[in-house]
């Protein structure tokens, strides 16, 4: 029988038969803990539980500061990405290195940046507290805190599919004439919308879950800076059956958009 004409399951897949072992106990470990606390849910109590005044008041906040971070992501990142994929920069591996440092730094450490940045007495925060601006341990501050550990993880993503893409139709449409603004909004853009979008989820999901910079930064007062995972800490010293259904909801919230992520991702791939 043909190589061609092999059924796919008899394809060789080039791996030993005892990695499915190790790689079988990472899911677990991974999913265990998961159906662990599943257990401790007070199922019979769950809505009274994630629908009292500071739960929703933490899961609004949540979601505001969220968007308001992915939104900065979007404006902040996109840029960063092009000129790290395509612009002609000294010492590119370097300024990678330094963009992504986030995704590696505590979070505690990175709001002990931004505080000794921003805080009153910070490098620029004495400036702005002279002309009456405050932003540590403001609403403002939690949006901060998001956008810098959340920043990384869009500019990977989308630097990822501009240098899948190429750039060779967007050299096309210059020798046509099209302007470099004209280049970017009308082919670069569309080009690289399942890397965007996939970065754009995954930074609106870790902005969700932040804690320590936000922590930090910004301090936990109710419906000012006490976001759902600040919500969750706090309930579990009083509340233990109110912080495991709030940790529940943010698995759900969490597992629904890496799916979307990710399915996008998928659809990306195989319509390409």
């Amino acid at each position: 029988m043909p190589a061609s004409a092999r059924p796919e399951s008899r394809r060789y897949s080039g791996l030993p038969r005892w990695i499915y072992v190790p790689a079988g106990l990472g899911v677990l470990f991974v999913l265990v803990p998961l159906a662990g606390m599943l257990t401790r849910v007070d199922w019979l109590h769950f809505v009274p539980l994630i629908t009292s005044g500071s739960s929703l008041a933490a899961l609004r906040l949540s979601l505001e500061t969220a968007l308001a971070s992915t939104a900065a992501c979007l404006v902040l990142g996109v840029p960063m990405a092009l000129v790290l994929a395509r612009g002609p920069v000294l010492g590119r591996r370097w300024l990678r290195a330094l963009v992504l440092l986030p995704l590696v730094l505590p979070p505690v450490v990175g709001g002990l940046a931004l505080l000794y940045t921003f805080g009153r007495l910070g490098l620029v925060g004495r400036w702005l507290d002279v002309a009456g601006v405050q932003l540590a341990f403001t609403t403002t501050a939690v949006v901060m805190a998001q956008t810098f550990v959340s920043l990384p993880f869009l500019v990977v993503s989308l630097e990822g599919a501009l240098r899948t893409a190429g750039g060779r139709y967007e050299a096309v449409a210059a020798t046509l004439g099209a302007a470099p603004t004209h280049v970017f909004w009308r082919v670069t853009l569309p080009l690289v919308v399942p890397g965007l979008a996939s970065g754009l989820v995954l930074s609106f999901a870790r902005s969700l879950g932040e804690f320590g910079a936000t922590l930090t930064f910004a301090g936990s007062l109710e419906g000012v800076t006490r976001t759902l995972p600040l919500e969750v800490y706090l309930q579990r010293e009083v509340d233990p059956d109110a912080a495991v259904a709030l940790a529940f909801v943010l698995v759900l919230v969490a597992g629904a958009v890496v799916g979307i992520a990710y399915g996008r991702r998928l659809a990306g791939a195989v319509s390409g």
